[in-house]
């Protein structure tokens, strides 16, 4: 219903589509192009239609970058994609890259030659990502060009069409706050700023500001659409008409006005021609709507998004909510669990996928995934993002690991949880593996913190156990996550990255790991809510911490307890207490005593 298995990465269509895109290049007078993995909105889920990337070059990651010269090409990508590049692309034509280490920019510095001509889309780039991409180009003696139209969009025949998904309302008792009283919180903070416009490119954003939601993209449901939001008046949304119906027209009535996505460069001339001032996301908000406003005569305010932090935010009804979805999440994912340990260790991966789904979809509830499910047996764990299609699809292995991160949207809420799960006897490495991601694991839910305190500070409690015994992962132990939004949200996270103070209401996962190429993956996942300063017995200062909202058992086959202090092991026992308490009521028998075994304590 919800995810497709049947489509592998060919890696062999490289080469011949590199020609063809070359072919074109050279027929407009370019040395070299730019292929991001990215949409006109900056989302992270595309969709069909804007998945040149990966028509391109095969890969189907969720992020990275094309780079095209006459002469060389690459693909960047990050660590999470390391091995899942080396299968897909063919490496002898597109050469792979960190695109942490040496992201597009710095790529073209050190590969541009005088006189070069580098093509790039700019729907497709960020204000700050062309600045960057300009200064390198012209460091290197050659020119940034702007295309009219994409010269992959013209050799791509097959091209899908654009998503028409209808819009939805997002009731206020879910949302918490009606879409006027977002307006005008965001207009008070547009005046604050000296503004008097916001162009919002970020679906997500338009999605929360009016109380919307979308069926553009899988798993995302955001609608693809702008906003212009002015300091005074109504706001206008671009998007199109096809997806509004009478309903939605009533609920935006009140707020927006209604105008096609081909009206928006004009909206933005005309601010332009009244001298209006616009704040804008450089992050976020593609480069041609920002040129047209300076071109056109506008002044452009640069700022993060006004929208992102009060999103980020969960009020009380969207606590509410996440806790009433991870309850639900949680009674599914229990019954799977039941069944993988009776039958599902000697199925497959895409039967273990469609079997949760199966356990999702009998609640009744269940919009979509949050995202594709992550099933990887044995080496295949070892794929961060691995994806199972019908030609990769492994058995499960014996005596080993089987890796399952998956999440769901229901209307109140988004899930994400990931579980290694110990099938047959694992072996003492593998247990100890896991026990120490467990660690990072407990110490990120046990943590407090002062207010102010960013994701970087405590991303090291994650990795520490990992680094006394020599290991690392590479991926951030912590997202943010959405309200019936993007199961990615910013702008929190726990990385060594994040530098936004974490506050009461954020969302995050935590979710530390460790991969062996070859052999086996582990990464244990909640999401945990921030809550208010609480006092601390003997302290000083009230301090920050979380709540944990996933409701599901974690191995205890795969803990050595010896590994573990004595408040390690309380915390396990008590999570599995509250959880066989929460979700023993919810589950049929049979899977009332598995839980029940699941939970029993290890102390």
């Amino acid at each position: 219903m919800f995810q497709s298995f049947d489509t592998h990465a060919d890696p062999s269509v490289g080469a011949p589509r590199l020609a063809l895109l070359r072919t074109e290049l050279a027929r407009r007078g370019l040395t070299g192009f730019l292929v991001p993995r990215a949409d006109e909105f900056q989302a992270e889920y595309v969709p069909p239609s804007a998945e040149r990337l990966r028509w391109l070059t095969g890969f189907s990651g969720s992020a990275g970058a094309g780079v095209v010269l006459a002469e060389k090409a690459a693909i960047l990508v990050d660590g999470r994609y390391t091995l899942q590049v080396a299968d897909e692309v063919d490496t002898a034509v597109f050469t792979p890259g960190d695109i942490v280490a040496v992201p597009p920019h710095v790529w073209l510095k050190a590969e541009v030659k005088p006189g070069d001509r580098i093509g790039y889309d700019p729907w497709l780039h960020t204000v700050a990502g062309v600045r960057r991409l300009k200064t390198a180009v012209e460091a290197a003696g050659g020119e940034l060009v702007a295309v009219e139209t994409n010269p992959l969009d013209a050799v791509w025949t097959d091209r899908p069409a654009p998503p028409r998904g209808r819009l939805v309302v997002q009731p206020t008792d879910l949302a918490g706050e009606d879409a006027s009283a977002k307006l005008a919180r965001i207009a008070a903070a547009i005046g604050e700023a000296g503004a008097e416009h916001l162009l919002i490119n970020q679906p997500d954003s338009v999605a929360w500001i009016l109380n919307v939601r979308g069926r553009d993209v899988p798993h995302n449901p955001v609608p693809l659409a702008h906003a212009i939001v002015p300091k005074t008046g109504r706001a206008t949304l671009f998007v199109d008409p096809a997806k509004v119906d009478e309903a939605m027209r009533a609920h935006l009535a009140p707020i927006a006005d209604l105008a096609a996505p081909g009206d928006l460069l004009p909206a933005l001339a005309a601010l332009g021609e009244a001298e209006a001032k616009v704040l804008l996301d450089p992050a976020w908000t593609s480069e041609i709507l920002a040129r047209r406003l300076t071109e056109t005569g506008a002044t452009v305010f640069e700022a993060d998004d006004p929208v992102t932090l009060p999103k980020a935010r969960k009020n009380a009804a969207e606590i509410a909510g996440a806790r009433a979805a991870h309850v639900r999440d949680g009674a599914a994912v229990a019954r799977f669990l039941a069944w993988f340990d009776a039958e599902g260790h000697a199925t497959d991966e895409i039967t273990c996928c469609e079997r949760l789904e199966a356990c999702r979809t009998a609640g009744g509830e269940l919009l979509d995934l949050s995202f594709p499910t992550i099933s990887g047996s044995g080496p295949n764990g070892a794929i961060v993002h691995y994806h199972s299609t019908r030609a990769t699809n492994r058995p499960i292995d014996r005596d080993g690991l089987f890796l399952l991160d998956s999440g769901a949207q229901y209307r109140d809420g988004t899930t994400d949880v990931t579980r290694t799960l110990a099938v047959g006897t694992p072996s003492a490495e593998m247990r100890r593996a896991f026990t120490l991601v467990l660690k990072g694991h407990i110490a990120i839910s046990t943590a407090r913190f002062p207010v102010g305190t960013t994701g970087a500070a405590l991303d090291t409690l994650a990795r520490i156990a990992l680094w006394k015994a020599g290991f690392d992962y590479d991926h951030g132990t912590g997202h943010g996550v959405g309200s019936h939004l993007s199961v990615h949200e910013g702008p929190q996270r726990i990385a060594k990255t994040g530098t936004v103070p974490l506050e009461p209401g954020m969302i995050l996962s935590n979710e530390p790991g460790h991969y062996r190429a070859g052999a086996f993956g582990i990464r244990i996942e909640n999401l945990e809510l921030v809550h208010e300063p609480r006092a601390i017995d003997g302290g000083e200062r009230p301090m920050l911490g979380f709540e944990t909202l996933t409701l599901i058992p974690i191995d205890t086959r795969l803990v050595d307890t010896s590994l573990m202090t004595r408040d390690e092991i309380r915390w396990l026992d008590a999570y599995h207490a509250r959880v066989a308490a929460e979700i023993g009521p919810l589950v049929d028998e049979a899977t009332r005593v598995w839980l029940a075994h699941a939970c029993t304590p290890v102390a």
